[in-house]
């Protein structure tokens, strides 16, 4: 399933270029190389430049469901496919074993399967469009990091 959703979303260009993380060919060097190359940029142009540098704890667990399904629908993912996806991520139960005393069970209503080939793929469709959310913002991801960046000629020169 991995190739074939992978394989997908290279075939359309739906991955976005400032993804670094969990794709073949790129690595951290390639984003910092992104990064120092898009700040000398603007020093260059005398441009102002502030960072914002983003590491999410736990990210893998954070994804909601229902989000990652409509996104997943959004980018083309029908049918029987959807419905896989569906039943891969949905009605999931989890307890916790301490001392042998066991926590009643409980859904799991967010979050990908620890160590599945798919959790990494999926964290990056999920914030995909993350890069969407300004025309003024500039943004380098690599997996849970993300790095914001906003240039701005300044006023008194």
């Amino acid at each position: 399933m991995y190739k074939r959703l992978f394989g997908y979303f290279v075939e359309n260009k739906f991955l976005v270029d400032n993804q670094f993380g969990f794709t073949k060919q790129l690595s951290t060097s390639m984003a910092i190389l992104r990064l120092v190359d898009q700040i000398a940029t603007e020093i260059d142009k005398d441009n102002l430049t502030m960072g914002v540098f983003i590491d999410l704890s736990k990210a893998f667990d954070t994804i909601d469901h229902h989000i990652l399904l409509d996104k997943l629908f959004m980018y083309g993912i029908r049918g029987n496919c959807f419905d896989w996806f569906n039943s891969y991520l949905t009605e999931r139960k989890q307890y916790v074993c301490l001392n042998e005393v066991k926590s009643d069970m409980l859904c799991v209503n967010c979050g990908v399967p620890q160590g599945s080939i798919l959790g990494p793929l999926l964290f990056i469709i999920y914030v995909n469009d993350i890069v969407n959310i300004s025309n003024i913002l500039q943004m380098i991801l690599f997996a849970d990091d993300t790095n914001i960046l906003f240039c701005v000629w300044p006023k008194y020169q």
